[in-house]
């Protein structure tokens, strides 16, 4: 993966995370656009997973932190029923500095290897096992496509439970009769 599809990957994810961030119906059409955003970064960028060495560990970290990052950031969305019954659904501050943060490590990663760092991640990736470049960049579209995909399932675990509640009806306020 160059700098360039990295940016592009990593601008998507912004893109989804700011259009969560305005209050939208927790539906599975809702859903469906950052599913299939993901499917198609996943079709794009994802050639092969390198298995050598202790890429698979690299790629499990790397799946964990962005499930880890994509639970929490999940749970940390505002979600309410409207007044119709329907979930309706924002992120908040802590849920989008989560996302944030997470594209911006992969962003910052991305950016040191392309300039200067890159020897320091070869070193690194010898001392360590990791067989290649595509291992890194495997492990870094893994990790995106675990936030997404992790933050989506949980989201749609507390929208279904929140809509399974039963709505019970405002009193009815006293009307004087004129």
């Amino acid at each position: 993966m160059n700098t360039t599809s990295a940016y592009i990957i990593n601008a998507i994810l912004v893109l989804l995370v700011v259009r969560q961030i305005r209050e939208h119906r927790m539906d599975l059409r809702g859903l469906a656009g950052p599913v299939l955003a993901v499917g198609a970064a996943a079709v794009f960028f994802l050639r092969s997973v390198p298995t050598g060495g202790n890429d698979l560990l690299l790629e499990l970290a790397c799946v964990t932190a962005g499930a880890v990052m994509g639970c929490l950031s999940g749970l940390f969305t505002h979600l309410r029923r409207d007044r119709a019954g329907q979930v309706l659904g924002h992120a908040g501050w802590v849920s989008a500095s989560l996302w944030v943060s997470g594209v911006g490590a992969r962003m910052a990663f991305v950016f040191g290897a392309t300039h200067g760092l890159g020897p320091a991640i070869g070193r690194f990736s010898v001392a360590h096992h990791i067989t290649s470049a595509q291992a890194w960049a495997a492990a870094l579209v893994m990790m995106a496509l675990a936030d997404v995909l992790t933050r989506l399932a949980v989201l749609f675990i507390r929208s279904r439970r929140l809509a399974a509640v039963p709505v019970i009806p405002a009193p009815a306020s006293s009307r004087a009769h004129a």
